[in-house]
Parts: C-alpha cells; structure tokens; sequence
C-alpha cells in the first residue's frame, strides 16, 4: 500500500504540474501584448508597460513561469486588473457553489442509476430493461444545458415547485435553488453509471458465491444488498469519479443557465472582460479539484479491491 500510494501522490503532483504549465500558457498565447488587451485599445503606453511589469510579463518566459509556479502551489493566483481585486479573494467565495452542486448533481446521478440499474439487471432483456435502456439513450443524448431550460420551463415556470435562478438563504435555501442545475446535471450523467453498474450487476448474479448465497436459503433481498450490489458498486466507484470532472466541464453552461454565482458564472464573465488572471485562477482551480478526487477515488478505490494495491508493487 505504501508503493502504491507515493506512486500515486507523485503522478498527481506531475499531474498538477502540468495543470500550472497549461494555465500559464494560456496568457502566453493571447495575441498581441496581453496587457494591451486587458487595458483596451485607448489606454496609454505608460498604463500598459506598467501593467506589463505588474504582470511579470517584462521577464524571461522561464521565470514567468517559475514565479507563476510557486504562487500557484501558496494558492496565489495573482491580481485581477479589471475588478481591482486579488484573484484568490474572487474564487474562494464562489468556490463553495460549485463544489456544493458537483456533490448534489453526483448525488442525485447515483441516487438514479443505482436502482434502475439493479432493475434493469434483474429484468434483463424484458420490456423493463429494454425501457430504462431507452430512457437512458435519450437523456444520456440531451445536453445539460437544454435540458436545464426544460426543467425551468416545466418545474419553475409551469409547476413553480423550484427556484428558476439564484442561491438563497441557509442550507435548505442553497439546496432549493440548486436542484434544477442537480438535476440537469443528474439526468445526463446518471446513464453512465446505470450502463456500468447494469454490467456488473448481471455479471455478478452469475457469480459462483451468489449461488453459494442462495443455496444456503439466504432471502433475496439479503443476497441483492450483502452480495450483489456490494461487489458490483466497486466497479463504478471509478466511473463515477470521472462523471465528477465531466460535471466540472460542463458546470460553466448549468451556472449561467441557472445564474448561479460560482466558478463557471465568473469563469464565463472573466473570458468577456479578458481578465486573464481570473481565467487561470478559475482552470487552476477546477484543474486541481479534479486531480485531488481521482488521487482519493484511486486510494479508496484501492482499499475496496486489494488486487489495485498487488498490482501496484509490481
């Protein structure tokens, strides 16, 4: 277990490495002077060579970096020209939005894959299987952010059970608001995990110790939660995981879509100000959280199934 955790902190830090490497190329390739392009077209030469400086732009692009580096790794992102403000001020509020909706949208993903799945699986090949099979196709098609305004339109303009935009007051108010973005997010993301978890499921309820289960007059529903479901949610711990940065991806669409003040709503607003130190706070940022849950997905991952750990020595 030792081996294989430093192997696996060490890519993830290689890993963060290169999210550094990407997000300082970012400004790198603006055309032109990039603090030109903050200042705009009117703003005089003395403005932009002092802002040039400000940026560090005026030194090797090996220093740059470097500085850019160890600022990144102390969590200092910079400053933000445009809104007169340290970049790191501007993510931390806005931090806890979006990490509440990645969980709320996982949730919700799992809290409908997991018994539509196991009822796929035990009607395997019949009208209900080839139902949730359907149903899946059809949401897994539509994009979040279109079915976002079907759920304003159905659920808070129609039916006015939820919020259409905003994120409230207290806990209960933050989750209210976020139930439509959980859900858009959930719809398109759940058929991922039901296909994974249906395959595990059907290969597991042909497994030898099943039968053993069975034959020892244990009741089904015992057998479904301690043996079935058991052994095949391993198989979509890491799925799930990855749908947890496919949420992040797209989380910039569902927060404009829904106005939500978090790291996609600012990373949108940033783009249009050219307000590229926000931009690289903003990617940094989002970049790490990815890193961070795969590097913790990949541990506990290798606690529920030992043969990770074995495999890892060699």
């Amino acid at each position: 277990m030792g081996v294989y955790l430093i192997r696996r902190i060490g890519q993830s830090v290689l890993a963060l490495i290169g999210i550094t490497l990407v997000a300082f190329l970012l400004i790198q390739l603006v055309p032109g002077n990039p603090a030109r392009v903050i200042l705009g077209p009117r703003a005089s030469v003395s403005a932009v060579a002092a802002l040039r400086r400000a940026m560090g732009l005026d030194r090797s692009l090996l220093a740059q970096y470097w500085s850019f580096l160890t600022n990144a790794f102390r969590l200092n992102f910079g400053y933000s020209a445009v809104q007169q403000s340290p970049v790191a001020s501007l993510l931390w509020p806005r931090l806890g939005s979006t990490l509440l909706l990645t969980a709320y949208a996982t949730f919700v993903s799992v809290l409908l894959a997991v018994p539509l799945a196991l009822a796929s699986a035990l009607k395997r090949n019949r009208p209900a299987d080839h139902a949730v099979r359907l149903m899946t196709m059809v949401t897994f098609a539509m994009p979040s952010f279109w079915l976002g305004l079907v759920l304003i339109l159905l659920l808070a303009v129609k039916f006015t059970v939820f919020p259409t935009s905003g994120y409230g007051v207290g806990v209960f108010g933050h989750l209210d608001s976020l139930t439509l973005p959980a859900l858009a997010l959930g719809l398109g993301i759940a058929p991922l995990i039901l296909r994974t978890l249906r395959g595990s499921i059907v290969d597991t309820l042909g497994s030898e110790f099943v039968e053993a289960a069975r034959a020892r007059g244990l009741g089904e529903l015992r057998v479904l939660g301690r043996y079935v479901l058991r052994n095949s949610l391993v198989a979509s711990v890491t799925v799930v995981a990855i749908n947890v940065g496919y949420i992040l991806s797209i989380v910039v669409v569902i927060e404009n879509v829904f106005a939500l003040p978090g790291l996609g709503s600012l990373l949108v607003t940033s783009v249009q100000d050219r307000d590229f130190p926000v931009v690289q706070g903003v990617a940094l940022l989002l970049g790490a959280i990815v890193v961070i849950i795969n590097l913790v997905t990949d541990l506990g991952y290798s606690l529920l199934d030992p043969r990770i750990r074995l495999s890892g020595r060699n």
